[in-house]
């Protein structure tokens, strides 16, 4: 293999690795079988990452990482026009939902490896979501946010309520008939979320 093609072959094994880890965990996926899914050599991918532990770390760091520089930009956007919280919420769901591995793998790694998680969560996710409940309390001291809303505890909810729907909503929707779309409980999810967070317009402010 060419090292030229480094970028390309890195690239393609996080996202082939994405898939594999949420499909079978961890545990159950073999190097062989990343690579194979790659198109290149086990040699290869052990050049880019060295063990199945570091091509883990990678592909979370891929995952959580993104948000370190995405968040405040989408606020910064979301400030200067339109509702901040779809703004937000649109931009969470269509990241996800570009690949929905990415969900499956954060469910994966809640159950087979949650002090881990909790650990990356804390030191890569905790200066995102600060801007988020800092955004709350600004709205309820400009009286656009309910006074009751426990911010930590909204955005908590809102992101695993978020985070599971994309996991599994798919799997899970055969519980109704006629079933709902994804999308159709993603947009659910964003009403209610709407609905709790914001007061409502008074009908004086209506009729004006």
């Amino acid at each position: 293999m060419n090292h030229t093609e480094t970028p390309d072959v890195r690239a393609a094994a996080l996202a082939a690795a994405t898939r594999l880890f949420a499909e079978r965990g961890v545990a159950g996926t073999s190097l062989q079988s990343v690579a194979d899914a790659v198109g290149v050599s086990k040699p290869t991918l052990c050049y880019h990452f060295g063990t199945k532990e570091g091509l883990r770390s990678a592909v979370l760091d891929q995952l959580l990482g993104r948000w370190q520089g995405e968040l405040p930009r989408m606020m910064a956007a979301a400030t200067r026009g339109g509702p901040r919280l779809d703004a937000l919420l649109h931009a969470l769901f269509s990241f996800f939902l570009e690949d929905p591995a990415r969900a499956v793998l954060l469910l994966r790694e809640a159950l087979d490896r949650p002090a881990d998680l909790r650990d990356r969560l804390h030191h890569q996710l905790q200066p995102w979501t600060r801007l988020l409940t800092e955004a709350v309390r600004s709205g309820q001291a400009q009286g656009a946010v309910r006074a009751e809303v426990d911010p930590e505890a909204f955005v908590q909810i809102v992101i695993t309520s978020g985070i599971g729907a994309l996991a599994l909503g798919d799997r899970t929707n055969a519980l109704l008939s006629p079933e709902p779309s994804l999308h159709a409980q993603l947009a659910e999810l964003v009403r209610v979320a709407r609905t709790a967070l914001l007061v409502p317009p008074s009908p004086h402010a209506q009729e004006a």
